[in-house]
């Protein structure tokens, strides 16, 4: 394989977005572990105490994960999620306006390897969600597990993500008042070893937790599809039934976290690394699809909406591919 180095004249911008796409990278894979990892070290050092009421605070804050968590519009506005936006570049679209008095389930699609348009367009103020749906609140559910990694939970929070247990999807969609959105990459970690560039399959056809939700609490849901996800790592090929894909099968059953083999471009070259490569996102979110609140839904009731879903995701997707660079033989599969 041919070393391809960056060139040593790129403009300081570039290096900038360049830093912060690495620091999100980072985020993502490493610094879950580091601040376990100091958290052990403090308590095993001289200022052990500072560890002993730091794990109080984590015992008497244990619900906020689940509980709309513990948002900082400040961290959402730092300049580096800007340089972050840039990198790709990202962009956000509205189809049509939402009313703020409601509550909302935006279906996020595809998963892709790291949610790279999820994060940056619902996680912070970069591609200015505030300002395009004025009045809403959105929060980006995760897995339960990563809100157990001591100070890592509370960075996380910052942002806006939240526990994606039931528990907490309940308490967004049942806040009086609306205005709030809870953000789900439906595909999950399952999808995740799907992704790589061209593909168009979504795990979605088993997916009908949130449509009983929304029926309870009566919180419409939005189809959003983000255009370029899946197109920013490769991935080892890993076809269903292979030994690789049952050994990540396996450990995603065991662990909760799917393991994904990527690998795209690195920092100061572009042949290999886990820096993603540099391809527009543009992530469309749909129109509501209007539903009536059902606080005992029918199985028909769940079937016949998540029909309707899958239904207006299509639309979405069909109205816009060939805008953001799709063929038209190009088409959605569910699985």
């Amino acid at each position: 394989m041919k070393l391809r180095l960056a060139p040593l004249n790129v403009p300081l911008e570039r290096r900038l977005q360049t830093a912060a796409a690495l620091h999100w990278v980072f985020s993502f894979l490493v610094l879950a572990q580091v601040c376990l990892a100091a958290f052990m070290l403090l308590l095993l050092s001289d200022w052990w105490m500072l560890a002993v009421l730091y794990a109080g605070w984590l015992w008497l804050d244990g619900d906020t994960p689940t509980s709309g968590g513990r948002r900082s519009d400040w961290m959402r506005s730092w300049r580096v999620w800007e340089f972050f936006r840039d990198y790709f570049p990202l962009r956000l679209l509205k189809t049509v306006d939402l009313d703020p008095k409601k509550n909302y389930i935006f279906g996020f699609h595809p998963h892709g390897v790291l949610v790279a348009g999820g994060f940056c367009n619902f996680c912070t103020e970069a591609s200015g969600f505030s300002r395009m749906f004025p009045g809403l609140t959105s929060h980006l559910l995760m897995l339960p597990f990563w809100f157990r990694v001591p100070l890592f939970r509370d960075y996380i929070m910052c942002g806006g993500l939240v526990s994606s247990s039931k528990s907490s999807l309940s308490h967004l969609l049942s806040r009086p008042g609306g205005g709030n959105v809870a953000v789900i990459a439906l595909g999950g970690a399952v999808e995740s070893l799907e992704a790589r560039p061209g593909a168009l399959k979504l795990q979605i056809l088993n997916r009908k937790g949130f449509i009983k939700l929304a029926l309870k609490h009566g919180a419409q849901l939005v189809p959003v599809f983000s255009f370029g996800e899946n197109e920013l790592f490769d991935q080892m090929e890993n076809p269903s039934g292979s030994l690789l894909r049952r050994l990540q099968n396996r450990l995603q059953s065991i662990m909760g976290v799917a393991l994904p083999l990527f690998h795209a471009r690195g920092v100061f070259q572009y042949s290999f690394g886990l820096m993603p490569y540099r391809k527009p996102i543009n992530t469309v979110v749909g129109e509501p699809i209007p539903l009536v609140r059902t606080p005992s839904p029918s199985s028909e009731d769940i079937e016949g909406l998540h029909r309707i879903y899958l239904q207006s995701l299509t639309h979405l997707f069909e109205q816009n591919k060939e805008k953001y660079g799709l063929d038209e033989h190009q088409h959605l599969t569910f699985i």
